[in-house]
């Protein structure tokens, strides 16, 4: 009905010349289709006595989250983003869907919009940066749609943030780092980075990786290598998994930092075939879903984002009626505390890290420190692969 109003509304316009506000529309031709093709989740039940501990406008705001190519069972973004978004809209009596896009393009993500807004959700959370097309499509389209873009930069969008639109951006260079020092100062010397595509978050993890091996390589005045390599893709499959095998059981590698959405089952495959050796998870952590399946204790550690810290803050802010101090901004997030190291949005796990002698709770909290307090410095530049002086290593591409 909104998309039918709206193309009523624009013609009525166009009659009388009169400039007036309309609510949302968009192109018609393939939104009934798509919806087909949609995953929903059941609203969240609203408690009959929650009524007045919503807080303002929390009652007035149906969220939906929509997936980028994955989807909520993928262990990582998707799965992150949608069960934050679940938990926050059932702890606050708030109705919650979610949709998943029939295929991995912009129209498909978009149809997906259309259908959400067609079925009055006012809040969308988007993870990843392939919506970043999708919202200079629909953020003019749907001016009353609040939109919560994780890892979607200012460039994704065009370089103008919509009013409308808040992107959320990690440092992943910090995280990368603190992975990269764990893993040296844990024994572990030979190391491989296996990333997805080369994008930009994909990037920052690896050279930041880079920085803290060579830093903890040198503060050690240790020999240590790191093997760098894309997949050029998202996802395991037979020819990467044999190119970690030829690491972990030919090369000797010892871990490997798996970065990027499914491609860690490749180097889970691989490393359980080789007792002792390991893999380091990303963006969430990994550990329960790789120890499940490919051996206890073959994560080393993840260098994780706070998506749901992120989520829930900004589900908080609208429910609150405060989006507007958001809306048309981009920012940045990493640490916001020295003191206590699971308040900040890049992060290690504290809980299932394999801390050892070399690498303690205590020698976590010390770095964090050191980095939020500007003793240690990581450079966020990947225009090129960051120097190094302690280190060697063999920047090998693209697998595929």
């Amino acid at each position: 009905m909104k998309k039918l109003f709206a193309i009523l509304l624009a013609l009525a316009m166009v009659l009388s010349l009169a400039a007036c506000g309309g609510n949302d529309s968009g192109n018609s031709g393939d939104s009934g289709n798509a919806g087909g093709d949609s995953q929903q989740q059941e609203p969240a039940a609203t408690p009959a006595d929650e009524g007045e501990d919503q807080g303002g406008e929390a009652a007035d705001i149906r969220v939906a989250m929509i997936t980028d190519y994955g989807d909520i069972t993928d262990q990582s973004f998707n799965q992150t983003t949608y069960e934050a978004s679940k938990s926050w809209c059932e702890a606050n009596g708030v109705e919650f869907t979610y949709y998943k896009p029939a295929g991995d393009s912009t129209a498909e993500r978009v149809a997906m919009v259309e259908k959400a807004a067609d079925e009055d959700y006012n809040v969308i959370v988007m993870p990843g940066f392939a919506f970043g097309e999708t919202i200079t499509q629909v953020a003019d389209v749907y001016p009353d749609i609040s939109f919560i873009a994780l890892d979607v930069s200012e460039g994704d969008v065009g370089g103008t943030v919509p009013e409308n639109v808040y992107c959320a951006v990690y440092k992943e260079e910090l995280c990368g780092y603190m992975a990269g020092v764990a893993a040296v100062k844990l024994g572990y010397t030979h190391l491989g980075y296996l990333g997805g595509m080369a994008v930009p978050a994909v990037q920052r993890f690896g050279y930041g990786f880079v920085q803290g091996v060579d830093a903890a390589a040198g503060e050690l005045g240790v020999d240590a290598t790191v093997e760098y390599v894309y997949g050029n893709q998202f996802f395991g499959d037979p020819d990467i998994t044999a190119y970690a095998d030829n690491w972990y059981q030919n090369l000797g590698v010892q871990a490997v930092f798996a970065c990027g959405g499914g491609i860690f089952t490749s180097a889970g495959e691989a490393a359980a075939k080789v007792p002792g050796t390991k893999v380091i998870g990303v963006d969430v952590d990994q550990s329960f879903t790789m120890d499940a399946a490919y051996g206890e204790g073959v994560t080393l550690t993840s260098a994780m984002k706070g998506l749901a810290a992120t989520v829930n803050h900004m589900l908080d802010e609208v429910a609150a009626g405060n989006f507007g101090n958001y809306g048309g901004k981009a920012e940045a997030l990493g640490l916001v505390s020295g003191d206590d190291p699971s308040a900040n949005y890049v992060l290690l796990p504290m809980d299932t890290t394999l801390w050892g002698d070399g690498f303690s709770q205590d020698d976590y909290k010390a770095l964090v420190k050191d980095m939020f307090d500007g003793k240690i410095t990581v450079s966020d530049d990947i225009s090129a692969m960051p120097a190094v002086s302690n280190i060697t290593v063999s920047d090998l591409g693209n697998i595929k």
